[in-house]
């Protein structure tokens, strides 16, 4: 049920993070894959890896802002391999800053970044898999899509908000003809911008820490099952559905806390 043999899979974002972890995760189940990144360096590095798995790597650079470029690299995909059959939308970055000082212009760079973007890449894939009558699409989300983090995040969680109701919007369009929609939101995942603001305040770790059941920051890899399941046949009447990867942090109460410290061990 979990075997992608034959499938063709499109990752944005897969130089680094994630995106890569997610790429790799595809390959090792049987993929060929699309490695889309503005970091060409790193998408041939990733496409290196899943070439030595014995599976078909295309790097692609693609700034998924410019739907120009996103075109293009549909033109490729469809020349290189003639069909698509799942999408991990990863990529796409945000300015964070207070609402008051924000401008309208950081507040567009990161809508075109994180829906713009994406709902061109959904666009694509979509008349594709609508034409083939399958396909998977996961769009990557934030647990500021569904609650709201403050420190500045505004932009960032209203273009995540519209994320997530683009996933329900396409996959109520879609379903009934094969293309499934889903999202994935993550809690703090552990990579160099989170690095270098804990590095820069040590009390953050211990602040994010203390929403986080599971006792630790997510890891890159931890994507990888999610990835996989929803790629695959496993997940075939799984659409719509927006999951947390998140450690607990969703289910536990604003002023919850984990059993140690409410016994005192």
């Amino acid at each position: 049920m979990f075997d992608l043999s034959g499938r063709v899979a499109l990752v944005s974002g897969a130089a680094s993070g994630m995106g890569k972890a997610a790429s790799l995760a595809l390959a090792e189940a049987g993929a060929d894959v699309v490695l889309a990144d503005i970091d060409q360096d790193g998408a041939r590095t990733t496409a290196g890896e899943i070439e030595s798995l014995g599976r078909k790597a295309l790097p692609v650079r693609c700034d998924i802002s410019q739907p120009d470029d996103i075109r293009a690299m549909f033109a490729c995909i469809d020349n290189a391999f003639g069909r698509l059959d799942f999408v991990a939308n990863i990529a796409g970055e945000a300015i964070r800053k207070t609402p008051e000082e924000i401008s309208l212009e950081e507040v567009e760079w990161t809508w075109r970044n994180l829906v713009f973007g994406r709902f061109c890449i959904c666009q694509e894939a979509g008349r594709r898999m609508l034409a083939a009558g399958r396909g998977s699409i996961m769009n990557l989300g934030s647990l500021a899509s569904i609650t709201a983090l403050g420190r500045g995040h505004i932009a960032y969680s209203m273009a995540m908000g519209a994320v997530v109701q683009m996933t329900r919007e396409l996959s109520t369009e879609w379903s009934g003809r094969g293309v499934r929609v889903n999202s994935i939101l993550p809690a703090q995942v552990l990579n160099p911008g989170l690095q270098e603001r804990i590095d820069a305040d040590p009390r953050i770790k211990d602040r994010f820490l203390s929403g986080i059941p599971a006792g630790r920051f997510g890891r890159s890899d931890d994507i990888k099952g999610l990835i996989v399941f929803l790629a695959s046949d496993a997940s075939s009447w799984i659409t719509g559905a927006i999951i947390p990867m998140d450690g607990g942090n969703l289910a536990m109460n604003a002023g919850g806390s984990v059993g140690s410290e409410v016994f005192g061990e």
